[in-house]
């Protein structure tokens, strides 16, 4: 439905169609109040549950050097409480309901979320509601919570298979934000005030600037009224404003190439050979998406099979990608015994020049494209799902695709359409990130 008017162009108080129900999509509706905020509904009528979302325009890369972290500082403090309720009060009243409910940050969002029965929809929205309209960020709480991002960041850190997905980032962003860890650093944690805190709650959290969704067995217009009262003086302050698009590309960061090594007593070493990928808009994504899926996507990819299957060199091998509004990453992670590092990188090293020369096979094409139908249409059964894609193409993208045309974009990638892709990405320069029990100053 391509003749659709975007978030910002819609008229506020109007309800748009974005998508009609078809196979794979239910009934997709838009309203935008007055004060630019937007929900975006899906009609499940056969299920017996509904999720809900409020997601912030906003995350990790959004921050300058000294508040790095303040977004997800923030996510934690929207949980202790509201003018109408304490923070107990919040958690017994959707744990009472056996919510599925939390919040993530990335670096490109933050989203609060309570997956429900049906029939409780109306106190998700008002409880969830209430945590991003009401805020007060208690002093005490800053401090307590503090302590409890502290001891995040160090249960992080003690994950070398996570932490070197952040020394990769650091390493190849350089000073470009993308390169930031989400949960910012010790340093600026300890060192972040809560006025600061204060100040990305309201620049941030307004009418224009949030995102709700819901999917499920729902009514749209029952859930646009309920959202409208509890963001009602939001909205009455917020003036003429339309929702914000979706994040600008802007120039492509810089990147770095060379190897980066966090020396650590490790029983396995973790590593991650990268280069730059495809932003999210771009029209080949889709033909990466298989080519990562044909790579390192399953027990029958290429990499597996080599590095796993056939010298047993590594338990975990995974090939794959990830998409910005302005660039995008191609990575494969291995973890592997410390002395089996140069074999595994020689045989990774080895299978993606190959396959920058070559392609891949008619059979590798047909079963990375089985690969993706079924996990896609498997991945999105499900209410939490469907609502995290609405918020996906509300953030990210001019118009929203139903799961039929999003596959049928994969059935049209044909072998020459992956060659070209891999020609390219896999040309690019390298990146590597080692976690492990090595000498600084040790090549690999």
């Amino acid at each position: 439905m391509s003749n659709v008017p975007t978030a910002a162009e819609q008229e506020p108080g109007s309800t748009v169609t974005l998508l009609d129900p078809q196979e794979g999509t239910g009934l997709v509706r838009r309203t935008v109040l007055p004060g630019g905020l937007r929900v975006v509904t899906e009609s499940m009528p056969g299920v017996r549950s509904a999720a809900f979302g409020i997601s912030a325009t906003t995350g990790s890369r959004d921050e300058d050097t000294a508040h790095a972290g303040s977004a997800h500082f923030l996510e934690h403090l929207l949980f202790k409480g509201t003018g109408r309720r304490s923070a107990l009060e919040i958690s017994a009243l959707l744990d009472g309901v056996g919510a599925d409910h939390n919040a993530y940050t990335t670096k490109e969002q933050t989203t609060y979320y309570a997956k429900v029965l049906d029939q409780d929809l109306p106190l998700a929205i008002d409880v969830v509601g209430d945590m991003l309209a009401g805020s007060v960020l208690d002093p005490g709480e800053v401090e307590t919570e503090r302590g409890v991002i502290l001891e995040e960041i160090a249960m992080y850190e003690d994950e070398p298979a996570d932490l070197v997905d952040d020394v990769f980032a650091a390493h190849f962003f350089a000073d470009s934000p993308l390169g930031r860890p989400v949960l910012g650093t010790n340093e600026t944690i300890k060192a972040l005030p809560r006025d600061r805190i204060f100040e990305q709650y309201r620049e941030a959290y307004v009418p224009a600037r949030l995102i709700v969704a819901a999917a499920g067995n729902l009514d749209h217009d029952d859930v646009v009224r309920k959202v409208a009262a509890v963001f009602a003086e939001q909205s009455a302050t917020a003036g003429d404003a339309r929702p914000v698009g979706p994040r600008p590309a802007g120039s492509r960061p810089a990147t770095s190439t060379g190897t980066v090594l966090e020396s650590r007593d490790t029983e396995q070493a973790h590593l991650i050979l990268g280069r730059e990928g495809l932003k999210r808009t771009d029209p080949r994504w889709y033909a990466l998406r298989v080519l990562s899926a044909a790579l390192g996507g399953g027990m029958s990819s290429r990499l597996f099979q080599e590095v796993r299957e056939k010298r047993g060199l590594a338990y975990s091998v995974q090939g794959y990608s990830s998409s910005y509004c302005d660039t995008g990453l191609f990575q494969v992670y291995v973890g592997c015994l410390p002395d089996k590092i140069d074999e595994v990188l020689a045989v990774c090293r080895a299978e993606l020049a190959k396959a920058a020369e070559h392609g891949i096979t008619s059979e590798e094409l047909t079963r990375a494209k089985g690969q993706i139908r079924g996990s896609w249409v498997l991945g999105t059964e499900g209410t939490s799902a469907r609502m995290s894609r609405l918020t996906t193409h509300e953030l990210g993208y001019p118009r929203h695709v139903s799961l039929s045309d999003d596959l049928a974009l994969f059935d049209a990638v044909s072998l020459d359409d992956v060659h070209a892709i891999a020609a390219d990405i896999l040309s690019r320069p390298e990146a590597l990130a080692v976690v492990g029990p090595y000498e600084e100053g040790r090549s690999f």
